[in-house]
């Protein structure tokens, strides 16, 4: 188990957690979630041994193997599939060592290690690593590029997919779904709902936390609170947390006002003075209940639009490339102001570019883009946050917006985005990604567009934010077209989608679920047409040897694959048999009338809280055969 017991930690002066206790155990999947400053990278670093706390005890299983994503990669000569394969550790470790037995022509040694490097799947070892590659948006004609090659977003997936190849007991996850797009998100929860060690997964995206995670870790008040389930039953349970916390607030508020006012009264008087220092001692002794609250720092509005021309902008079969490299072909668009339209496409495909194109900031290569009179575009991408001035405050780059705007105005209005009072004065170099983006949200909504183009606007914001911008979206008196990997984010704020996909730009009429299963079947056809096939050119018996072989081999993955699933199909409907009898027993217990009799009162007590147990491992049990099942069914539709 992992374990935190009465731990305590400052860093820079600031508390973070004050007798703070935790206890996870192995297989778990924990949603780690909190305000940004609330501690949950230093709990990271706890873990990771990097800092140390300065009470309290942290117990971790000895000999797990922690993976996680390293911050920064450096610029490495190295290609990148290798790079990714230096994620397991021990692979490396083998490799090394039969390199050194071949050189000593110890073959006795030679054996010994093969059979090691079978037994870890070192021989499938490139293709898992080409895989995960694949899955996080990587091309084939970019596994051997150096990783000195690759921006810095790009560095992040390799980091990304080097923690992932490493066969680890723990994964520690920070934010892995920024930098990537919405099919690498959808490729990583499937990943992850399979990782079979214990993952800690940092995240603002509920959609994500819904889909992976069976607990959240609350960081809130210097504790951490430990819930049951994903997101959305930690919100239930918070939210009834929180009601029982506020009734017990206002019942000792009743109390304190009452005690208050007999000591008010009585104090001065002879007779009652012994009541009333009594009295006096016990709201002193009175542990005091904090007042529930949930509210959010944030909080702004989209200003009406002072002009809302109809159309907004009409796009007429354009072209849209880099140099000689077309990327787009035959766009054709009207976008009125009630459009809210959401663009999917796999990556690459040229969603930004579009984006870029209808901002003005990507000229036509063909065909025409005519903007209706009074068109103000709001452009929001991640480089803009590179165009904020480091030795500027937020204040003072809302002022060279708007020169007749008062101090006070401004300064209200940045209050809203989590900058208040002299935190409007600080200069921009420090801040982090998180309040670069709120900085940068703000400047434009400051200037009132009345076409909204946002390019992953959510990259960086925490839940309280992104919450703020949902609801701020969805008053919007403009028109809106939005890329992000947030589902949450595009299933409130659009109403159509748009697949930008092989060169257009056409209309998607299903939703989101519809989407994934449509990536799913174009990565099913590539597979299909990536495959050799016997006959025809090149139909040799050498290279049909060669296909049998492969198809032998592709056969025992699949049965290696298949085994485990159907071993834990069975394990689960094992247990379900003994639930469902043990709930049949207790149900005809409860049904006999002398239960419910004075005399067995903590008879049926325990008969009652064993029932909800049992109903609640039954409902846990279930879920998990379904997505066993339904693990079992994708593999076959693969096989």
């Amino acid at each position: 188990m992992l374990t935190l017991r009465q731990l305590s930690l400052q860093r820079g002066g600031k508390p973070l957690f004050d007798n703070a206790s935790l206890t996870l155990h192995p297989g778990w999947k924990v949603g780690v979630i909190g305000a940004n400053g609330c501690g949950k990278s230093s709990l990271f670093a706890l873990l990771l041994d990097q800092i140390h706390p300065d009470a309290g005890d942290l117990e971790l299983p000895p000999r797990w193997v922690i993976a996680h994503v390293a911050q920064e990669t450096p610029a490495l000569p190295n290609p990148a599939l290798e790079f990714v394969l230096d994620g397991d550790e021990e692979l490396r470790q083998i490799e090394r060592a039969l390199q050194a037995a071949e050189a000593a022509h110890d073959g006795a040694r030679q054996a010994e290690l093969h059979a090691q490097f079978d037994a870890i799947g070192g021989y499938s070892a490139r293709a898992r690593a080409g895989k995960l590659m694949a899955g996080l948006g990587f091309g084939v004609d970019q596994l051997d590029r150096p990783v000195a090659e690759f921006s810095g977003g790009w560095r992040v997936r390799l980091n990304l997919a080097r923690a992932l190849m490493c066969r680890s007991d723990l994964l520690m996850l920070d934010e892995p779904t920024n930098h990537l797009d919405l099919d690498a998100v959808l490729w990583l929860e499937q990943w992850l709902r399979a990782y079979p060690g214990t993952l800690l997964m940092i995240s603002h995206d509920r959609d994500v936390l819904d889909n992976v995670v069976d607990h959240i870790a609350h960081l809130d008040q210097q504790r951490i609170t430990l819930y049951t389930g994903r997101y959305t039953d930690f919100e239930e349970q918070r939210a009834a947390r929180l009601a029982l916390q506020q009734a017990a607030y206002e019942k000792q508020q009743r109390e304190i006002t009452h005690l208050e006012s007999f000591i008010t009264r009585f104090r001065a008087k002879a007779t009652k003075a012994r009541q009333a220092q009594s009295r006096i001692k016990a709201l002193e002794r009175m542990e005091r209940i904090a007042a529930a609250h949930v509210d959010s720092p944030f909080e702004f509005s989209f200003a009406t639009p002072e002009r809302l021309p109809n159309p907004l902008l009409n796009v007429e079969k354009v072209a849209a490339g880099y140099g000689e490299r077309r990327v787009l072909e035959r766009v054709n668009l009207i976008i009125g102001p009630g459009t809210r339209l959401g663009l999917l496409g796999p990556n690459g495909a040229g969603k930004s570019t579009l984006i870029k194109l209808l901002a003005g900031a990507l000229k036509p290569q063909a065909g025409r883009i005519e903007a209706g009179q009074g068109l103000a575009i709001g452009y929001f991408a991640q480089h803009q946050l590179e165009q904020l001035r480091p030795d500027w405050s937020a204040l003072r780059h809302l002022q060279q917006l708007d020169e007749r705007a008062t101090d006070q105005q401004l300064r209200d209005f940045i209050g809203g985005f989590g900058f208040p009072g002299d935190r409007a004065l600080d200069p921009v170099a420090p801040f982090s990604g998180g309040e670069k983006a709120r900085l940068a949200l703000a400047l434009l909504v400051w200037q009132r567009p009345n076409l909204l183009l946002l390019d992953e606007p959510t990259n960086h914001l925490d839940l309280d934010m992104r919450h703020a911008l949902t609801l701020a979206l969805q008053d919007y008196q403009g028109a809106l077209i939005v890329v992000s990997h947030d589902r949450h984010l595009l299933r409130t704020t659009t109403d159509e989608f748009l697949l930008v996909a092989e060169g257009r730009a056409q209309p998607f009429t299903g939703d989101l679920d519809d989407y994934r299963d449509w990536l799913n079947e174009r990565q099913r056809a590539a597979n299909r047409e990536a495959t050799p096939r016997a006959g025809g050119n090149g139909n040799s018996a050498a290279e049909r040897r060669e296909q049998k072989r492969l198809e032998a081999e592709r056969r025992q993955q699949w049965a290696i694959k298949r085994k485990p699933l159907e071993q834990q199909l069975k394990k689960l409907e094992q247990r379900l048999e003994k639930l469902h009898g043990e709930q049949t027993r207790l149900s005809s217990q409860l049904s006999d009338p002398a239960l419910y009799e004075d005399a067995n009162k903590n008879r049926l007590k325990e008969a009652l809280l064993r029932k909800a147990q049992l109903d609640k491992e039954v409902e846990d049990i279930e879920g998990e055969w379904l997505e066993t099942q339904e693990a079992l069914e994708t593999l076959a539709s693969e096989e």
